[in-house]
């Protein structure tokens, strides 16, 4: 499998083109252009992380109950791929360590990739942010997409990042949701809300922009029904 990502970092699109007999997995509708004789079919994906179970997660977690998976019988075909946002795509190896993935971010892997939808408890509930989460293993390429540009942040010792513009980290960092600041109110009051603290050795992946917060942003602007 080969992949290109086009148009970085603002309106990013994956090419992937397939070997003979290769499978490409993908979040339900995020495919655009694709060769002829691909074989695209929906399913919920047996497996770990998958069946009925797997897919009701994923819609609790507002994803799609489905994915989809393309299969090239011969080498050399195309599937064209872009999120659901305007923003970037990061092409992730996985070589056999874990990946915590922010469930939106995810758009498609390789049939060798696992999904599980995990529950982080609380400390995300508070955060205002998603309390589902991907833990992604296995070994293959993981595409992940974000909104706005992707950029990554070694961690050695101690980090703190945003809570709304984490896209992934690697599962080697352990972490906590708290305060921006020691007052909740000046948190608030400063635009910071929550933060994640990570700890250890190992990567986190961020977007420059905040869904939410461009949410908030676009919903003010909206008359009202």
């Amino acid at each position: 499998m080969d992949v290109e990502v086009l148009h970085q970092p603002d309106s990013a699109i994956a090419r992937v083109t397939l070997g003979a007999g290769e499978e490409l997995v993908a979040e339900a509708g995020r495919m655009i252009a694709m060769s002829g004789y691909i074989n695209a079919s929906t399913t919920l994906r047996q497996g770990k992380g998958g069946g009925i179970l797997g897919g009701l997660k994923r819609m609790v977690a507002g994803e799609s109950l489905f994915l989809s998976v393309f299969r090239s019988p011969t080498a050399g075909g195309e599937v064209f791929l872009a999120p659901k946002l305007m923003g970037d795509i990061l092409l992730y190896q996985m070589t056999g360590s874990g990946l915590v993935v922010q469930s939106a971010s995810y758009l498609a892997s390789e049939s060798d990739v696992d999904l599980e939808l995990g529950f982080q408890g609380l400390k995300s509930l508070f955060s205002g942010e998603s309390i589902f989460w991907l833990n992604v293993s296995g070994h293959g390429s993981v595409l992940l997409s974000s909104f706005g540009a992707i950029y990554e942040i070694p961690v050695n010792g101690e980090y703190i990042v945003d809570t709304g513009h984490i896209v992934a980290f690697e599962k080697s960092l352990k972490f906590e949701i708290r305060k921006a600041t020691s007052s909740l109110i000046g948190s608030f009051l400063g635009g910071e809300g929550f933060v994640c603290r990570f700890q250890g050795q190992g990567r986190v992946f961020c977007q420059t922009h905040n869904p939410g917060a461009f949410g908030v942003l676009v919903g003010s602007q909206l008359p009202p029904r």
